[in-house]
């Protein structure tokens, strides 16, 4: 399992050209779901992002969490990070997992997500997604498990 935590002042979310919603201060995640992942694999994520100290306390230091800053979240999942370019120049996608276990793995994330109390607004598995974002820093990380 893969996900692009990106720091945010906002950030918008249509799916299928329909807004869907937007988030003010906080953080969007990219969920990407690799073959043999597994819901098991859900609660290091569910528990490390909303955790990171990624936002700047009142002397510019990366103190502060989502929880700390009561920010907000949205999530969409992004099988293209299991897009391996290393041979050609047309990404494989053989290392990410199949829509019908992915879309499971990606719906028990977003509803652990949920009862976390954070506002939430989440992307459409298979769907067709823009997302406007003002990443702020810019301060992008990398999980993988």
């Amino acid at each position: 399992m893969k996900a692009i935590v990106q720091r945010v002042k906002k950030a918008k979310l249509y799916v299928e050209e329909v807004y869907k919603g937007e988030i003010k201060k906080g953080i969007v995640v990219f969920l990407g779901i690799g073959k043999g992942d597994t819901v098991d694999k859900i609660d290091y994520f569910v528990k490390k992002i909303p955790s990171l100290r990624i936002f700047e306390d009142e002397n510019g230091k990366m103190n502060y969490s989502i929880f700390d800053i009561k920010g907000e979240i949205m999530v969409v999942s992004q099988f293209t990070l299991y897009g391996d370019c290393t041979r050609g120049n047309r990404p494989d996608f053989t290392m990410a997992e199949k829509s019908e276990v992915a879309k499971i793995i990606f719906e028990k994330f977003v509803e652990k997500i949920k009862n976390l109390d954070i506002k939430l607004v989440a992307g459409e598995f298979g769907k067709k997604m823009i997302v406007e974002i003002y990443n702020d820093g810019p301060c992008t990380l990398i999980l993988e498990k």
